[in-house]
């Protein structure tokens, strides 16, 4: 299973049965809204607060994964999620009311694919018949715990990213019909010194290059053999920085499709969100939305998701530290399970 020194090859297979997404209204609104599974109007939810708002996505995309999976959350094993806020509270009161055995794990905006290699290596490894995966987050709660509350209107700099409200869930399954997962490569922490909240691109740049140099070396291929590279919420300046850093460490991108899920979620034109998309939803929605769409059409055979996430906090932050990033990598295919 272990390739080289970072990364699992999955020989058995695991299989993603169903994926399911929820988002909010500028997310419905953007480019790929069609391509989402719930998407709601208002920002609330219904709900009194914006952290029951998050965590009423979180349960909805997990019933609905569950549901599209034609299973039932008594046969899930694990469910294995993580998100933005504070001890981890939307997913941890999800799993209260999903009440399966639970895994809760934090990799910031990088966890979609940490929590989705993670479930594919336990049911790879006879651990599990079925395993849930799922993130989330929500404009108004991360704006408010790490940067200014939305209320305040603050001005932002051009650099600056809008986290979006969403939740993306994926059934990972040991037999059945769907797209396979066949590797992953854990990234290591790269910190640049680089403490401004307001450019997480330009931070988590260098972790998603380092992760894509480790997959390429510990699977020995090239990045021609995917049909699309996707990185989770670089944005407009990170994903530039990334592309010239690929292209100085002479890694052969031009081979296939490089694209970021923060900037295919959004219009950047004609809505308000700076440098593009940004939070624990981003990539998730992007990949179990739109990007498994696509697979389903045929329209992709091969694609890697190298989700990035920033692992500061409101307090590391006041303490002047710079912020660690790190990148998780998962390769998914197309076909059916022998």
């Amino acid at each position: 299973m272990l390739r080289g020194y970072q990364s699992w090859a999955f020989e058995n297979k695991p299989v993603i049965l169903s994926t399911a997404t929820v988002v909010g209204p500028e997310e419905g609104n953007g480019p790929l809204g069609d391509d989402f599974d719930i998407v709601h109007g208002d920002m609330t939810l219904q709900e009194k607060t914006w952290e029951k708002a998050e965590r009423k996505l979180m349960e909805e995309a997990t019933k609905l994964a569950i549901e599209n999976a034609k299973t039932t959350k008594e046969k899930i094993n694990f469910y294995v999620g993580g998100d933005l806020m504070n001890q981890i509270i939307s997913n941890s009161f999800a799993a209260r009311t999903l009440s399966v055995p639970y895994l809760g794990v934090f990799g910031a905006c990088s966890t979609s694919m940490e929590s989705l290699a993670l479930a594919a290596m336990i049911v790879n490894t006879g651990g599990a018949n079925y395993a849930l995966a799922g993130t989330c987050s929500h404009n108004c709660t991360v704006e408010k715990q790490f940067r200014y509350p939305t209320e305040y209107g603050s001005q932002k700099p051009p650099t600056a990213q809008y986290t979006i409200t969403g939740a993306g869930a994926a059934v990972v399954a040991a037999k059945g019909e769907g797209p396979i997962i066949t590797r992953a490569t854990i990234g290591r922490v790269v910190d640049m010194g680089i403490k401004d909240p307001f450019n997480m691109g330009a931070a988590m740049a260098p972790a998603a290059v380092d992760t894509l140099q480790a997959h390429f070396r510990d699977f020995r291929i090239e990045p021609g053999y995917y049909d699309l590279i996707v990185t989770g919420d670089l944005a407009k300046v990170g994903h530039a920085i990334a592309s010239e850093l690929l292209e100085k460490h002479r890694i052969p991108m031009q081979q296939t499709t490089f694209m970021d899920c923060g900037l295919m979620i959004y219009d950047l034109d004609k809505q308000p969100v700076q440098a593009g998309g940004s939070g624990c939803g981003c990539s998730a929605v992007v990949t179990y939305g739109h990007l498994m769409k696509k697979m389903r059409n045929g329209e992709i055979n091969r694609m890697l998701v190298v989700a990035t996430g920033a692992l500061l906090s409101p307090l590391s932050y006041q303490q002047g530290e710079s912020i660690p990033c790190i990148a998780h990598a998962v390769a998914i295919e197309s076909g059916r399970r022998e």
